[in-house]
């Protein structure tokens, strides 16, 4: 009888204080889900996107060169 009191005054504390606590305050706890790739792999796929991105900006500013000083 003991325990199930414990357990009835438990969730009681926890569903006033849900209650108490502002809505905006709620949403902004809420947890912010991460990417699967970052879940499965780690830093892994971060690290290549960043290292194709600077590839890619690299070859983006060699050809805007390559246009730009050509004749016509």
């Amino acid at each position: 009888m003991a325990k199930s009191d414990e357990l009835v005054k438990y969730i009681t504390q926890r569903v006033v204080h849900y209650i108490d606590t502002p809505k905006d305050e709620r949403k902004g706890r809420a947890k912010k889900k991460e990417p699967w790739a970052m879940k499965w792999f780690g830093m892994i796929p971060f690290a290549v996107s960043l290292w194709i991105g600077k590839k890619e900006k690299k070859l983006d500013t060699e050809s805007h060169k390559r246009s730009s000083s050509g004749k016509g």
